[in-house]
């Protein structure tokens, strides 16, 4: 019964509080991208059996991503990134002290 919840659950803003973000961290191996995946989902309170069952991906593979292990697709990775209410954003390089300020200035509705 319990996974059955699991896999019916759909996030949204007010089912799961988010922190508001710490400074804009650019992801530069895949071992940061799945320590910020780990953190995610551990902030989220969330196994990572039921997370993997949230966002319809094997538990294998939800260990590689926050391992840091290649092989996984962007297709997944975009999968379990929007089960965990993240998303992925390119930015130029030059743009991440205004993309950092404009983040940390935002007032109201802490985004996740």
């Amino acid at each position: 019964a319990h996974r059955q919840v699991i896999r019916n659950f759909r996030y949204s803003e007010t089912t799961m509080s988010h922190p508001k973000p710490s400074p804009v961290t650019p992801v530069a191996s895949l071992e940061h991208l799945g320590q910020a995946v780990r953190a995610r989902r551990k902030s989220d309170g969330l196994r990572i059996d039921d997370a993997a069952a949230y966002a319809g991906v094997s538990v294998d593979l939800l260990s590689r991503l926050e391992n840091g292990h290649s092989g996984v697709t962007t297709a997944r990775l975009l999968k379990v990134l929007d089960a965990l209410g993240l998303a992925l954003v390119v930015v130029d390089k030059s743009r991440l002290p205004a993309l950092d300020r404009a983040l940390a200035s935002t007032p109201g509705d802490d985004p996740p």
